[in-house]
Parts: C-alpha cells; sequence; structure tokens
C-alpha cells in the first residue's frame, strides 16, 4: 500500500519540526514537505503531489483560509485539515465551507492527528456533521441569516426527495448506516444517495453538506 503523501503548513518552524517528528514516524505516512506560509503552498503542492494537507490557520503572509480556498479550486485538489487553537473560530468556518475535511486543535493528542489525516486520506472527514452544528451556533450565534438560507434552499432544489431526506439525515450526524435503518434502505443505497447528493450540490464531503443543511433551516434548532 502506498503512503499517505502529506504537506504541512505552519509558520511556526517549532510546531512543524514536531508535527513532522511525531506523523513521520507512522509507518503509512509521509511526509513530502514543509511550508512556514500559504503563499508557499500552490507551488509546493504542484511539486510534491499530496493526498493530505495539513494548514494552519494563522499566517503573516497569506493565511490558511486563503490558501485553503485556491487549493479546493484545483481539480487535482489534495484533502485539507485545519490547524487552529480555537474550536469556535470563524475562519475555521468559512474553510470548512470552501471543502476542508475538518479540523483539528494543535493541542490534540498525537495519535489522533495521526488519525485524522488517515481517516481524510481514506476521504471521511474528520469533524462529524453535530460538531459542525455546534460549531456554527457558537460563532455566528443562531440560525442562518435569510439570504444565505434562501440560497441553501435553492441548491436542495435540485435534489430528489430522497436525495434531500438523506441530505437532512447527514446534517443530523447520522452515519450510512443509521440512515440506512430510518429510510428502510441498504447501506450501499445510502452510500449512492450520498455520491449523487455531493456531486448535484458540487460538494466535496459530508461536512459541506451539514452545512447546507443547516443554512437552509432544516435542522431542529436551526
Amino acid at each position: 500500500m502506498k503512503p499517505i503523501r502529506l504537506l504541512l503548513v505552519d509558520d511556526d518552524p517549532l510546531v512543524r519540526a514536531g508535527l513532522s517528528f511525531m506523523l513521520g514516524g507512522a509507518d503509512d505516512i509521509e511526509i513530502v514537505g514543509e511550508a512556514g506560509d500559504g503563499s508557499e503552498v500552490a507551488a509546493l503542492v504542484g511539486r510534491t503531489r499530496p493526498d493530505v494537507v495539513l494548514m494552519d490557520i494563522r499566517m503573516p503572509t497569506v493565511d490558511g483560509l486563503t490558501a485553503t480556498e485556491a487549493l479546493r479550486e484545483r481539480p487535482d485538489a489534495p484533502e485539507v485539515i485545519v490547524l487552529t487553537t480555537f474550536h469556535a473560530d470563524e475562519q475555521v468556518l468559512r474553510a470548512l465551507r470552501a471543502g476542508a475535511a475538518g479540523f483539528v486543535l494543535k493541542d490534540t493528542a498525537p495519535a489522533e492527528i495521526v488519525a485524522a489525516v488517515r481517516s481524510v486520506a481514506a476521504g471521511e472527514p474528520v469533524l462529524s456533521p453535530t460538531v459542525t452544528q455546534q460549531l456554527i451556533s457558537q460563532v455566528t450565534g443562531g440560525g442562518p441569516q435569510l439570504d444565505r438560507r434562501r440560497r441553501a434552499l435553492t441548491r436542495l432544489d435540485a435534489l430528489g426527495e430522497r436525495e434531500r431526506e438523506v441530505a437532512v439525515a447527514v446534517g443530523r450526524g447520522a452515519s450510512n448506516a443509521d440512515i440506512a435503518a430510518e429510510l428502510y434502505l441498504s447501506v450501499a443505497t445510502v452510500k449512492a444517495h450520498v455520491s449523487r447528493v455531493l456531486t448535484k450540490l458540487d460538494l466535496n464531503n459530508r461536512v459541506q453538506i451539514a452545512l447546507l443543511v443547516h443554512d437552509a433551516g432544516l435542522l431542529d434548532g436551526s
């Protein structure tokens, strides 16, 4: 099995050294490059072709949010995990909307960071929709603004009835198995519906589905 190619981006050399030591010790992870600012990311990604980028949010010239937005527009975009010191941060939320697969705190246990890299490389976000909803509430102080709700509802109109039901269930944090049981479907059928939802809505992962469903006001408490 090929190792997971990982790019580290943080403006603190000591943080980068610690992450490199910690993550480089995993047999299935290869550190292919390091950057000290978001301005260096595009060129490094082009040269090293990472599978995952571990991206600091706050950097002096080009921040992690801007770098993430630029990366996710590439046709061959790597997955991005945001590295931050705060649970509730508007920049983290914007990075998730831009397509980041999740975030980890800088004081997260080493084993959990390694697990996060592995999960994202396998196509699984490292942030549950439930945590996403909590983040939205903490940052915005409540439900989405009216214009955002209208835009979200308009986008969701592209879905069929069953796809919409699956999307709402994803937004509640339900697993594929939970959704299958709730809607009397097979897990394989649920996976197919999730894939179609992602394609129709031009989204990258389940976190973005949860954000859109929340914005549309379709979750309890939205």
